[in-house]
């Protein structure tokens, strides 16, 4: 009987991470890296690379419930950039551990703004846009404004 129960749990702890994962892509039409790059080249359009972790993290769970949960925002980025989820709870290929690690993330949670050839994209005060903590909706929407005006100049 206790092994039935504490098979019943370790199930809804398993199906609980992956139905996360799953609403975490929920409304973002997130890509992996390497088809990431692939569509920012063919499409001429910016990356956003979320290096993050889908469960227990205050900056990623404030991310998917504060602002990949904004329509506005969704719609912002789906059209506008080519989204980028590298979960940091799986092994990181080649490229995205190079990647993490040229913009010292330190195998943490870490936001990029990427031109399509894999640059990152600085702000008009020339600071790298890279966010290793929470963003706010409003400050996040901005960015994304930025980027894209600064990308079509």
């Amino acid at each position: 009987m206790k092994a039935a129960i504490f098979i019943t749990f370790l199930f809804f702890i398993f199906a609980g991470n992956v139905l996360a994962e799953e609403k975490y892509a929920e409304k973002v039409n997130w890509h992996s890296f390497k088809e990431g790059m692939a569509k920012a080249r063919l499409e001429k359009k910016p990356l956003l690379v979320d290096f993050g972790i889908v469960k227990r993290c205050p900056r990623c769970e404030f991310l998917m419930k504060n602002v990949y949960s904004k329509d506005e925002i969704v719609k912002k980025i789906n059209s506008d950039f080519i989204p980028v989820f590298i979960n940091l709870m799986k092994e990181l290929t080649p490229e995205e551990k190079a990647l993490g690690e040229k913009y010292d993330y330190k195998n943490d949670c870490l936001l990029l703004f990427l031109d399509s050839e894999g640059n990152i994209i600085k702000d008009p005060g020339g600071k790298k846009m890279c966010f290793a903590d929470k963003v706010e909706p409003g400050v996040f929407i901005k960015y994304l404004e930025q980027v894209k005006t600064k990308i079509t100049k």
